[in-house]
């Protein structure tokens, strides 16, 4: 997996709209890449639409969240219909086969899909948090969201430290 204070590889994969997604485009914001084995599994439903559910909460910590799974791109629109999810972008990591994964290092070579894990990439594209789940357990989000809290409360007291 990578690393914590590693610069984040960039990728280009298409979203379940087929709208291409650049992780340098959030430049200036911090993402989350919450990686999941395949859609149609429950766990997985239940990881995307707990995205889709602190999307606002999110976004108040300017931050972006994005699944990623080895899914092609009308499978991802067919699911994100199906589980309601409108806001949240589910990108397909469909070719190369697990390409962003395996940047990323949480790629099962021998399932071939990847492993279930979250990544938050800070603002400047730095990786600040990693951590990998067992395939059977939704990720609890509060560790993403305490931290990008924290963060945020830094940032705020940056800006208003008086400049000697």
């Amino acid at each position: 997996m990578v690393e914590i204070g590693e610069r984040a590889p960039d990728f280009s994969i298409p979203d379940q709209n087929g709208n291409t997604v650049r992780l340098s485009a959030f430049s200036g914001k911090r993402v989350v890449l919450s990686f999941h084995p395949l859609a149609w599994t429950s766990v997985c439903a239940r990881q995307m639409m707990a995205l889709e559910a602190n999307r606002e909460a999110f976004s108040s910590l300017n931050a972006v969240a994005l699944g990623i799974s080895v899914d092609s791109v009308p499978c991802k629109r067919a699911w994100a219909g199906s589980l309601g999810i409108g806001e949240t972008r589910l990108l397909a990591d469909f070719w190369p086969h697990g390409g962003v994964a395996q940047m990323y290092e949480v790629f099962d070579g021998v399932k071939g899909y990847s492993r279930r894990a979250n990544v938050v990439i800070d603002e400047f594209r730095h990786v600040i948090f990693t951590r990998e789940y067992p395939a059977a357990t939704v990720p609890d989000l509060q560790d993403l969201l305490d931290l990008l809290q924290a963060q945020e409360a830094s940032r705020r007291e940056e800006e208003q430290a008086p400049i000697i």
